[in-house]
């Protein structure tokens, strides 16, 4: 697969970041941010998806549906990377 064809497709993965108060504090907290992703996607998918598109390392992914039949990612980010550093690029916080 092609580089660009890959960026794109990793691109698409991640529809948005979600701004709530829970996923505020879990930014501050547990250093995890939050997603809403692709339904097709694996959390294999989101994790190279976070790490290519961000440019840090995900100690892990926790996905769920919510009741619109979105698919939610909470991606636990490694210590040695901030999800405060990436939330402000992301314009959250």
């Amino acid at each position: 697969m092609s580089d660009i064809g890959e960026v794109d497709r990793l691109s698409k993965i991640i529809k948005r970041p979600v701004q709530s108060e829970k996923a505020l504090s879990l930014i501050d907290k547990q250093n995890t941010l939050t997603f809403i992703v692709n339904i097709d996607a694996t959390k294999h998918d989101i994790k190279r998806a976070v790490e290519y598109l961000f440019n840090v390392k995900v100690a892990e992914v926790r996905t769920l549906i919510t009741p619109r039949g979105e698919k939610k990612a909470c991606v636990k980010l490694r210590q040695e990377y901030k999800a405060t550093d990436v939330a402000t690029r992301l314009g959250i916080m």
